[in-house]
């Protein structure tokens, strides 16, 4: 097969929930190609989703030395950083977003949530009250997010998910 029919095969076993085989399609794929950049990003998704996070960061690394606009790369490399408690490293990779689409909420949010877990509340707390301004559904994620759990009884924080 072709890296493109093998990489159509791997998203087709990825929409249908089945990461495994996606990933061994994706191996394919770079098997054959390695410089195969959207391959690269899909399967760190796949290692992300597996909680193998370095392993991810490092396909990342790859597809950003190849295209370092690659936004979905970046959100995920900084996703990997957050649930590898590297804060610093995940708000790095959430501006690259932010310096292209400054307007990107997904990077936003996941920035808002790492300055928050990193304890830099007040700045976390700013950034969330002009989020929801922008996009009110912010308001509710952030009321139930885990990742806010610390801050629950924070009176600024009560204020912008009230």
């Amino acid at each position: 097969m072709k890296p493109e029919e093998l990489f159509k095969t791997g998203m087709i076993n990825w929409n249908l929930g089945n990461p495994k085989e996606a990933g061994k399609n994706f191996e394919k794929v770079l098997s054959l190609d390695p410089n195969h950049e959207e391959t690269l990003v899909r399967l760190g998704n796949v290692l992300g989703k597996i909680g193998k996070y370095q392993d991810a960061v490092t396909l990342y690394d790859r597809a950003l030395k190849l295209n370092s606009k690659n936004i979905l790369a970046l959100v995920n490399k900084g996703l990997c950083f957050h649930y590898l408690k590297q804060y610093d490293n995940a708000i790095q990779c959430f501006d690259g977003v932010l310096e292209e689409k400054p307007k990107n909420t997904i990077a936003t949010y996941n920035k808002i949530s790492s300055l928050i877990k990193k304890g830099e509340i007040k700045e976390g707390l700013d950034l969330l009250s002009e989020l929801v301004k922008i996009d009110y559904s912010y308001k509710y994620k952030a009321k139930f997010d885990i990742d806010f759990q610390q801050i629950k009884t924070n009176n600024d924080f009560q204020k912008i998910v009230a």
